[in-house]
């Protein structure tokens, strides 16, 4: 048995949503909607164009290559976190975040949404957007609202 292959390579629902690439190991009908929980590769580059909430709490876990995480705190200011493999950053529901690929690399990310209907459904919704070309920013963003998420402004400057 092959125990070197990453959870993307074992046949889990894959799908892309902009140049992201998600693979659902634990959808939310698996989980009687408790939580999501999903691969996430990221090329350089790559991540949400800006900050925006949900409801739902997350937690990833950096598997190779670095992410910076954008989070907003309590008092609103917003701390931008470098992760690179094996640290692990919870993002409070609620809470303005991004997630981006600032690095020359991809990076890999195992991120568990509680619960994750919002998120999954969005990305499925979004996915065939992004397969037929570059989609409009407004049918995206209305995909988003659709499904619990709110813009909340631009990635602040690093």
């Amino acid at each position: 048995m092959q125990m070197d292959r990453s959870p993307v390579e074992t046949g889990a629902d894959r799908l892309r949503v902009g140049g992201d690439e998600i693979a659902f190991h634990v959808t939310s009908a698996q989980s009687a909607g408790a939580l999501v929980a999903a691969e996430v590769r990221m090329p350089a580059g790559g991540g949400p164009p800006g900050l925006h909430r949900h409801p739902s709490a997350e937690v990833y876990r950096v598997e190779a290559g670095e992410l910076c995480l954008y989070v907003e705190a309590p008092e609103g200011a917003v701390a931008r976190i470098v992760a690179g493999p094996g640290t692990v950053v919870h993002i409070p529901g609620g809470r303005a975040h991004t997630i981006r690929n600032e690095a020359a690399h991809e990076a890999r990310a195992y991120v568990v949404f509680v619960p994750g209907a919002e998120m999954e459904g969005f990305a499925r919704a979004a996915a065939p957007l992004a397969a037929a070309g570059s989609p409009r920013p407004e049918d995206v963003l209305a995909i988003a609202r659709a499904h619990g998420i709110e813009p909340a402004g631009p990635v602040p400057a690093a």
